[in-house]
């Protein structure tokens, strides 16, 4: 508890220090003081800033909390609206984190309350005086945080809510259905719930905003692991189409293949061709695809790329939209495809809105 107490009133005095240098930027607010409460249960109020705007005095209602994650951004806000409405109606509120994301810094908009995060982020509405600052920088915690959403194993249990993300799942059910443990189903159920991209109904949770996941999780997306190599095939076009079609149709044979990246976008949502083809493979599929299209290695010049997976759980969560055309589904395509450049952003857009679009 010691621990969490020094926390916060260290929490506390770094956002009273933002939100003096905040208010001193303005040549008319001249800052009169700043109160910081004593530590004890929570009323909705941790600083209280009074300050003359042009000769008329005013006063700045702040609740800092130590997460700026939308769900806790929500009740915070009540909480502090909820103080002003009883003991200070006059006054302005303004809500403090370490860092505040887009959509949380939307949820103080909506609810008309100023915003100041320890980044650099900031907007206070008041009497006249209108500031507002925003950075691109995001706290290497946060970072890390939303990375961990997006693991492998995190990611399982994600391809399989966006498959259709208004199904409510048990958290048993979906860990079996994503082959992970309940442990990495309850990590990923509190970041998601955190950030509002999910709802708990009471059949289960389900995805309430899945265009907004699938944003981030392409921001910060990272291809699966695995050897990436060039080969040679004397095959092209149709030909070299029906040879991959057969392969990739195992029929109870070892080895796991797909198309990938552009040609399993244009398997699913054709947009324009590629002189290459694109594959994931285990090593055994690798096998197979280099006797069924007689690859040879090259150094460059390549027509066909494999990426050998270190796990092969993508292969495994694959369509079939013509025989033996298997593709890495929808959502791994589109995320290889929106990290592939230029030509490639624009081939995710179209599939996206051909094969990704949800309703509301």
């Amino acid at each position: 508890m010691l621990k969490s107490d020094n926390f916060m009133k260290d929490l506390e005095s770094q956002a009273s220090q933002a939100l003096r240098l905040l208010l001193e930027q303005v040549p008319v607010i001249k800052l009169l003081n700043v109160e910081i409460e004593d530590s004890g249960p929570d009323k909705g109020a941790d600083i209280v800033a009074h300050i003359d705007v042009s000769g008329k005095r005013l006063a700045l209602v702040c609740e800092v909390k130590s997460t700026g994650q939308p769900r806790h951004v929500r009740m915070a806000l009540l909480q502090l609206r909820n103080y002003i409405a009883q003991h200070a109606q006059d006054a302005t509120p303004v809500f403090i984190a370490p860092y505040l994301s887009p959509d949380a810094q939307a949820l103080c908009r909506e609810q008309k309350v100023g915003f100041i995060d320890l980044e650099g982020n900031a907007r206070l509405v008041f009497d006249g005086v209108f500031i507002e600052r925003q950075v691109a920088s995001k706290p290497v915690s946060d970072r890390r945080k939303l990375r961990s959403l997006f693991k492998p194993k995190s990611a399982q249990v994600l391809r399989v809510m966006l498959r259709n993300p208004r199904q409510a799942w048990r958290i048993m059910d979906l860990a079996q259905a994503a082959s992970v443990s309940l442990g990495h189903v309850s990590n990923v159920r509190v970041g998601l719930l955190d950030r509002e991209w999910a709802q708990v109904s009471e059949e289960g949770l389900f995805l309430s905003e899945p265009d907004s996941l699938l944003d981030e999780w392409r921001e910060v997306y990272e291809p699966p692991v695995g050897k990436r190599l060039g080969f040679y095939t004397t095959l092209h076009g149709s030909a070299l189409e029906e040879a991959a079609r057969r392969v990739l149709r195992s029929d109870g044979e070892a080895g796991l293949a797909a198309f990938a990246s552009f040609s399993a976008a244009h398997w699913l949502a054709p947009y324009g061709r590629t002189g290459t083809q694109y594959f994931y493979a285990d090593e055994a599929g690798l096998e197979r695809l280099k006797s069924a299209l007689k690859l040879s290695a090259i150094s460059k010049g390549e027509n066909v790329v494999v990426t050998v997976l270190k796990d092969s759980v993508l292969l495994r969560d694959t369509e079939e939209p013509a025989p033996g055309a298997i593709c890495t589904s929808p959502i791994q395509t589109y995320l290889d495809l929106a990290n592939a450049g230029e030509r490639g952003r624009e081939a995710a857009d179209h599939l996206r809105r051909k094969r990704l679009i949800w309703p509301k």
